[in-house]
């Protein structure tokens, strides 16, 4: 009865999929460029219209999802403990039955194998239940990442006359190439960590 170790890789995913139009229509469009190779920096400017954020860069740098993964390991552990704990419990009362079994009238032995038998099944119930408590939680989580993420870039965008903000993700991406003086990745992440630096305050 081992709990699984829920991972916070839906959360990349969430981040590597914000594609979000900063029109007045607010609608979502998608497009076929993005990064590899820079031969010159270049200031991005509205005019550009569309650019790109990397979202292996954006989830290493971001403080809010280094505490939201911190927050979950904890969680994951806190869980994990209690159910090695109850697990060792139950395999402590099946080795004491084992030891004293043949000593034990048949009766005895019949209401003890079926009360350790509605244990495991307890057990197990337990540990599916944790698990799915988990995973609810991860993937509330994951919701709360991508809204602050897509909300910022909304805002950001709209101030600096961008129609579209795309992710780029090495290896998991629809985008090919495009040039690198389309990166705002840097200045997200500032604003990002900033807006977050602001919230707990």
């Amino acid at each position: 009865m081992k709990m699984n170790t829920l991972k916070l890789s839906g959360l990349a995913t969430a981040v590597a999929l914000v594609s979000v139009m900063a029109s007045c229509q607010n609608k979502e469009g998608a497009a076929t460029t993005t990064t590899n190779t820079k031969s010159e920096t270049a200031t991005v400017t509205g005019k550009d219209q569309i650019v790109y954020v990397n979202s292996d860069s954006l989830l290493t740098k971001y403080q809010y999802f280094k505490d939201l993964q911190a927050k979950m390991e904890t969680k994951t552990k806190a869980a994990q403990g209690d159910m090695g704990a109850k697990t060792q419990a139950f395999q402590r009362e099946v080795a004491q039955y084992q030891q004293q079994q043949n000593t034990l009238p048949a009766d005895q032995r019949a209401a003890t194998e079926q009360r350790l038998a509605r244990k495991q099944q307890e057990l197990q119930a337990y540990q599916q239940n944790a698990g799915s408590a988990l995973q609810r939680d991860q993937a509330a989580e994951q919701e709360k990442l991508y809204d602050k993420v897509a909300d910022y870039l909304k805002t950001y965008a709209k101030k600096k006359g961008f129609k579209m903000v795309l992710t780029y993700a090495k290896g998991n991406s629809a985008i090919l190439f495009a040039d690198e003086s389309l990166d705002v990745t840097s200045e997200v992440i500032v604003g990002l960590n900033d807006a977050y630096k602001a919230e707990k305050k």
